[in-house]
């Protein structure tokens, strides 16, 4: 990777994100540049520069944004559908089996209800599929449980490779 993104963070401030007992505050550190990347080049071609450990880590975060907001279905209705299918390897490689297993879970539902919703569709159509649409309540239920614990997992990586997601500075 030519071009690798690592955004600069101080010893200092990396050092207290990982002493905090919250591991939201060491993945806040980490994914919010790379969203203010993403913002500032107006395009995916990010991920190019990105190491593996960063495209899951943001990856990660717009999945996990859709899904506390509106579930898998907003996720695939937002055209965000496209991130699930490598993100299971990349847990595995965490430990973050469970997790991996829900998305592989979501994918299946996917794959055999693919007419349904793939479709485009208005805002009251996606109302109402949101109402009869039952296939993805247990694994939305399973996000937000393993959430949290995913979490954690990808910022326990993180601190044992640091060098895959930051430039530490003095």
């Amino acid at each position: 990777m030519d071009n690798q993104f690592l955004p600069q963070i101080t010893a200092d401030a990396l050092k207290e994100k990982q002493a905090s007992a919250d591991a939201d505050d060491l993945y806040e550190l980490l994914v919010t540049p790379l969203h203010e990347e993403l913002y500032k080049r107006q395009t995916f071609d990010l991920f190019n520069d990105l190491s593996i450990g960063q495209q899951l880590l943001i990856s990660y975060d717009y999945v996990r944004s859709q899904v506390e907001q509106g579930g898998f279905l907003q996720l695939i209705e937002n055209g965000y559908l496209g991130l699930l299918p490598s993100m299971p390897a990349w847990l595995q490689v965490i430990g973050a089996n469970e997790m991996a297993q829900v998305l592989d879970d979501v994918l299946k539902v996917y794959v055999e209800n693919k007419d349904i919703l793939s479709k485009e569709r208005s805002v009251e159509e996606f109302a109402m599929l949101c109402q009869q649409f039952k296939g993805f309540e247990k694994p939305d239920a399973e996000f937000m449980q393993l959430n949290e614990p995913t979490v954690k997992l990808i910022t326990e990586y993180a601190m044992h490779h640091p060098e895959e997601f930051v430039e530490v500075i003095s």
